[in-house]
């Protein structure tokens, strides 16, 4: 039998549930039609299965979960969904960000005022006032959107199974940004929780009338390893039969343009060129309708917003910053603003990446290599930012090689060649925490908190002795801190682990949480009114009429009281701007892959990327002075000068790597002949200096310089690793609750902090050393600091390699940058960076070299004979 067009659209309407007809109305009377990846997910969702959702930026993925789940309900309650109210909590939707719930919440609202349900979706974040949760608790609403910490803090509550006995699904935004943080191993653990509760109280039969529990969605954009991703989201029992992955498929259309400097200069060293390029910048904001500039630290956002003011004023009434250390008031006006479409241009931090719906904008602007492919991505996605649009951003480089990491940018986004999130494994501080958050609540018995914290993928491996171990430390402060009440927080009664100290327990909820940083202050008008806040290092250094930069004010600083840094507005064009600590951004190992490519195209004479040809004259000089290394080479170059013997290596993997690579190489080129190096780097290569000749050729003949034989010890004798591990261990000390930051308006100051980690630290490693907490703080420090794993596989690569030894008369145009980072550390000098880095050009005849900005530089003292005789 043939059908026609209506038989067959009136045959598929007969087949749809009484739900599914409903948002199929509600669609189409919104214009809209649903993507073949929003009708997969439908199925996927009303057939019970849980999984992960990828799907770009701007393509509908919210609804495209939430429409399902008012369908589900509509199922089954077909004739009373326009009536039935006081449903209790049915959907609980965990955000990373606070700022991104206020928009979803009001697209949710919307969408079931619609259909006519009357419902309730509301937000308890770290914002919510104590009312707004008293009010929620009292009565629960159908949708609760929040963050991994207010989860838990709702784990901490007593009776908290009450609260969740109607759940039928959690939702995960953005689980790429969790993925590999301590805050997702918080969502993995409250996962496993709210699963148990569902199972145990459905006996097996799913409150939503399915298979088995609570279902769970994440909603991840393009990373490397979704697959994984989706395996630790749902932990290690979950039936595989009721995983599905559903990708969007969606094209994105995405238009990336360069900015290329009329004269892109040999001899460039980082950040100098960025503000140059500002009149170029501003054509691009003047042709287009709202544009953000999306800069890599606050720092820079603060130079350009204050850069744009003094060569734009016309500019003052539609400009604004956005980033994370500015007070939540004036964010938030901001991303209103934006909506409203009454601002022009915004200059902001990584604080706008993740998917607040910024329709106005049509324009991006990147200052500086965003240095992975998934970020940039995600900050592309900002423009066009709904179906069908397409993405417009501009890529403007702060040093001429940048223009390469563009053309590597472009290359990897086209063969979708993205970053992968590595999941963090037995993170024992987060887990001591979860432990009393469930202590502080009801209680838990051991056998049972065992067996659900082994199905999560961050503990699948944790042994019962371990889980034992903890045990005894929140119960009776482990083997050392027995003789110390204040670390004997949990007690045993029958079987069941509480915490009956109402003074421990207020104390663990203020605490609860995994985002650690520098201690900050608040900062605020001498005359009333907040505008954010300020590492209390940066602060610490200045004095009463010192005037700084932030929040794009001229701010005189007055005095410090009570956690406050108190200010007057400065009429002085002139000032500090702040710095925070944690701002600068390796090259990921996938971009870098793709950079050496590029690299090698160029060496090959095959280069067809417009960035790449404008760089012609620097990779013409380079050859002509040293070397243009080919993919199957590794390139050193060696020269001296006044300053003594430089040895420069081109790794080109970032900086954490070149930072632990400089350290091990010159600690195994000490064993030939003692030394002491000072190591600078960049996310090129890294320099090795010494007032001494380096037996370099001595040291490649022996095969070991590159090896990965024995090169945990090697790095463990050439690096601090116990310094490394005693600054991690702070953040252990405070996610674990050892140390206590203090009450509201009351915090512990920071060198307090330090005080008593380092002191704890020295305890545990003198009289515990199997301590679970110092061992992960070691691991912490390899895995994070200095990325070991990606150092031993650029060792690896490099092993194979020919290695290519120049000596060379003056340095390179890939020298010069890591040498101009290596200035203004340890020396006392009245000159500029300016003006150093002129006299540095003028000596090595490195001609044309322009000095705009300050660099952020590095540079580290390493003395190899030192290393070996403390055994460190």
């Amino acid at each position: 039998m043939v059908y026609n067009q209506n038989q067959l659209i009136l045959l598929v309407w007969m087949i749809m549930t009484p739900g599914q007809q409903v948002i199929q109305e509600w669609y189409q009377r919104r214009g809209w039609h649903q993507f073949p990846f929003q009708q997969e997910m439908e199925e996927a969702y009303l057939g019970g299965n849980s999984g992960l959702l990828n799907a770009p930026t701007g393509s509908g993925k919210t609804f495209a979960l939430f429409m399902p789940f008012l369908a589900g309900y509509i199922n089954r309650h077909p004739n009373d969904y326009l009536t039935r109210s006081n449903n209790g909590l049915l959907m609980l939707w965990i955000t990373p960000l606070r700022a991104l719930t206020n928009d979803i919440r009001k697209a949710m609202q919307e969408a079931c005022a619609e259909l006519g349900l009357p419902w309730t979706v509301a937000t308890r974040t770290g914002d919510t006032s104590a009312a707004e949760k008293a009010s929620i608790k009292k009565k629960l609403p159908e949708v609760l959107l929040t963050t991994p910490e207010s989860l838990h803090l709702m784990l901490a509550q007593k009776e908290y199974p009450k609260l969740f006995q109607n759940l039928e699904v959690v939702v995960i935004d953005e689980w790429h940004e969790l993925l590999g943080t301590k805050r997702g191993v918080q969502v993995e653990l409250g996962l496993s929780r709210l699963r148990h509760l569902s199972l145990a109280l459905s006996e097996g039969e799913g409150t939503n009338g399915v298979n088995g529990g609570v279902s769970i969605w994440g909603i991840s954009a393009t990373i490397g390893n979704l697959e994984q991703a989706a395996e630790v989201l749902l932990g290690n029992n979950f039936p595989a039969q009721r995983i599905k992955l559903i990708r969007a498929h969606i094209d994105k259309k995405l238009v990336i343009k360069s900015v290329i400097p009329d004269d892109v200069e040999s001899y460039s060293w980082s950040g100098h060129i960025g503000i140059k390029l500002l009149p170029r910048v501003m054509e691009i904001v003047a042709k287009s309708k709202t544009t953000l500039i999306f800069c890599n630290t606050r720092s820079q956002s603060e130079i350009w917003y204050h850069a744009i003011l003094d060569n734009y004023p016309e500019y003052a009434g539609v400009m604004a910053m956005h980033h994370g250390s500015l007070d939540n008031e004036l964010r938030n006006w901001v991303e209103q603003a934006l909506h409203a479409e009454a601002l022009k241009v915004v200059v902001c931090t990584s604080s706008l990446d993740l998917g607040v719906d910024f329709r106005p904008v049509d324009t991006i602007v990147q200052v500086g290599s965003p240095k992975g492919v998934a970020r940039f991505m995600q900050r592309a996605g900002r423009s066009g930012h709904h179906p069908g649009a397409t993405s417009l951003a501009y890529y403007v480089p702060t040093h001429s090689l940048e223009l390469l990491e563009g053309a590597a940018l472009k290359q990897a986004i086209r063969q979708g060649i993205f970053e992968s999130r590595d999941p963090i494994l037995l993170a024992m501080d987060v887990l001591i925490q979860y432990m009393v958050t469930l202590a502080v609540s009801d209680g838990f018995r051991a056998d049972e908190l065992y067996n659900e914290v082994k199905s999560t993928f961050a503990f699948a491996d944790l042994r019962r002795d371990e889980f034992n171990q903890l045990l005894d430390f929140i119960t009776n402060g482990g083997k050392t801190l027995a003789q110390y009440d204040e670390f004997l927080k949990v007690e045993v009664e029958n079987g069941l682990y509480k915490v009956n100290s109402r003074r421990v327990a207020m104390r663990h909820r203020l605490s609860i949480g995994t985002i650690t940083s520098e201690l900050s202050l608040r900062v605020a008008w001498l005359s009333g009114g907040g505008l954010g806040t300020i590492e209390e290092s940066f602060i610490s250094k200045l004095k009463p009429g010192n005037v700084f930069w932030f929040a794009g004010r001229s701010l005189e600083f007055v005095k410090v009281k009570e956690m406050t840094a108190y200010v007057r507005k400065s009429n002085k064009t002139k000032g500090i701007i702040p710095s925070w600590a944690g701002g600068r951004m390796p090259l990921s190992s996938q971009l870098s892959a793709v950079f050496r490519d590029k690299l090698d195209e160029v060496s090959h004479g095959v280069e067809e990327d417009e960035e790449v040809i404008a760089l012609r004259p620097l990779f013409k000089l380079q050859e002509q002075l040293s070397h243009l290394p080919q993919s199957n080479e590794f390139l050193i170059e060696s020269f001296h000068s006044e300053d003594g013997h430089h040895l420069l290596f081109y790794p080109f993997e970032g900086r954490l790597v070149h930072e632990g690579m400089a350290s091990l190489l010159a600690y195994r080129i000490s064993k030939l002949k003692s030394a002491s190096y000072s190591i600078a780097m960049n996310d090129y290569g890294f320099e090795l200096l010494t007032d001494e000749e380096i037996p370099i050729r001595e040291a490649l003949e022996t095969d070991d310089l590159f090896s990965i034989h024995n090169l945990i010890d090697d790095i463990q004798h050439s690096l601090n690793a116990n310094e490394m591990a005693r600054r991690k261990f702070r953040d252990i000390a405070h996610i674990g609750g050892l140390v206590f930051t203090g009450y509201p308006g009351q915090t512990i100051r920071n060198k307090h902090l330090q005080a008593s980690t380092s002191l704890l630290f020295e305890v545990f490693s003198e009289y515990e050393p199997d301590n679970l907490l110092v061992r992960q703080a070691y691991n912490e420090a390899l895995a994070f600091q200095l990325e070991e794993f990606r150092l031993r596989a650029a060792l690896q690569r490099i092993s194979q390699q020919s290695i290519i030894l120049k000596e060379i008369e003056r340095p390179t145009p890939f020298a010069f940058p890591i040498m101009v980072d290596s200035l203004g550390r340890e020396k006392l000098t009245t000159e500029t960076m300016e003006e150093r880095v002129a006299k540095m050009a003028r000596q090595y005849g490195a001609e044309g070299v322009k000095t705009k900005e300050r660099p952020e530089g590095e540079k580290k003292k390493f003395s190899a004979r030192t290393s070996r005789k403390k055994g460190l």
